[in-house]
């Protein structure tokens, strides 16, 4: 190996790492799942979280405290969130039942018409921010199409599981399990709100 081609090699290499650091520090890492029940260990573990959530609230009316128990449950704070995968035989993959993805569950078509309405073309699911301003929009269409208030945890989850289509014609009544888990959501969101008096 000559010296260009070391010289060459190694620049790359420099430029990689550089890049790596970069956007290793305009990203965020998800919360580890310890810190999950406390709103406030969330945001002492990465202040991007209170700064999305508080921006997103400003924009669009839902309190953090909602949105982040939104999130919990969708997602776990997990970035790359997706329905588990079926496999035929117990070893073919099959196609996933869902096109939800990343913090909010968001999926294909719901996420396109956000990033249309809001001309947030380089939006991520994947993003602490995107995801939090996503729930925002869509509980606000939610609250401007259904009079749902902004505050009310139990009926905004039951309308973004269901679709605001689907919360319409009450589909939810016949889920009981779903009417379940809407009711921890909103629980989780009270508790959160509880802790959110709190932080420092």
């Amino acid at each position: 190996m000559n010296t260009f081609t070391s010289l060459k090699r190694g620049s790359t290499l420099i430029v990689t790492l550089c890049m790596a650091v970069l956007l290793s520090s305009c990203s965020s890492t998800p919360p580890p799942k310890k810190t999950l029940d406390n709103l406030c260990s969330i945001y002492y573990y990465d202040s991007d979280w209170k700064s999305a959530a508080k921006k997103a609230y400003k924009r669009w009316g839902t309190p953090p405290h909602v949105a982040m128990a939104i999130i919990h449950q969708e997602s776990r704070f997990k970035p790359n969130a997706q329905p588990p995968r079926p496999y035929a035989l117990g070893m073919i993959p099959l196609p996933r039942t869902s096109s939800a993805y990343g913090y909010s569950q968001a999926k294909d078509g719901t996420w396109h018409d956000y990033q249309k309405a809001t001309k947030r073309w380089s939006a991520s699911r994947s993003d602490i921010e995107d995801s939090l301003d996503f729930i925002g929009w869509y509980n606000y269409q939610t609250y401007k199409q259904l009079k749902i208030s902004r505050k009310d945890t139990y009926k905004l989850y039951l309308a973004y599981h269901e679709g605001r289509g689907g919360y319409a014609k009450r589909t939810y009544l016949k889920k009981a399990w779903l009417l379940k888990v809407a009711k921890k959501v909103s629980n989780r969101a009270r508790m959160y709100q509880k802790q959110s008096r709190k932080c420092r």
